[in-house]
């Protein structure tokens, strides 16, 4: 369960980012290259498109967004620019209701949602490395869900840090803060 392979052990930025091949998918966390292979699992594929035929159901007529995998989200420090940014990453899903935060780039600048299916070879990431971003970069929640035991766990931002979190399984239903009458069955995502 080790980090995918980096890009060799220099920094880079956006514009780096910009420049480097379509056949290979990357992240970029505080400068540091992140290879975004093996491609996702027949499983990781189900749960991502579940998920993201729900949340977006939801949100018709409503003025929220929700992107899947490949979506750059630029997460700038301060004013750089766009080139200048150090941290790019696509999540496997993302809810933007700032639509100011849109560009036809992806976005820059924090979701209100973040959701990251894990893998065995994403798993430390999106628990460690990720977790301190998005909380770094105040998303206002992130889940992770886990296709191995049919969970998913769910951090809710509270005076800028994420709070205990939420547990919920195969047969639960998530509610979340953000949106009051939004309710995903797990027996439907988990089948």
């Amino acid at each position: 369960m080790g980090l995918p392979a980096r890009k060799m052990e220099e920094r880079f930025t956006y514009g780096d980012y910009l420049k480097w091949s379509d056949d290979e998918r990357w992240e970029l966390i505080d400068g540091v290259a992140y290879n975004m292979s093996p491609a996702p699992s027949r499983r990781h594929q189900e749960i991502v498109g579940e998920l993201h035929r729900q949340i977006s159901n939801y949100l018709i007529d409503k003025s929220c967004q929700v992107y899947i995998a490949p979506f750059d989200v630029r997460l700038p420090e301060a004013d750089e620019t766009d080139e200048e940014i150090e941290t790019v990453v696509q999540p496997d899903i993302v809810v933007f209701c700032d639509r100011n935060k849109l560009d036809d780039r992806g976005a820059r600048g924090a979701p209100d949602i973040v959701i990251e299916i894990l893998s065995p070879y994403t798993a430390k990431k999106d628990f460690m490395t990720k977790y301190h971003l998005y909380e770094r970069h105040k998303v206002k929640q992130y889940w992770i869900v886990d296709p191995a035991t049919d969970e998913v766990v769910i951090f809710n931002l509270k005076d800028n840090k994420y709070d205990e979190p939420q547990e919920y399984k195969k047969g639960n239903k998530v509610k979340t803060d953000i949106f009051k009458d939004l309710e995903i069955d797990l027996s439907t995502i988990f089948k």
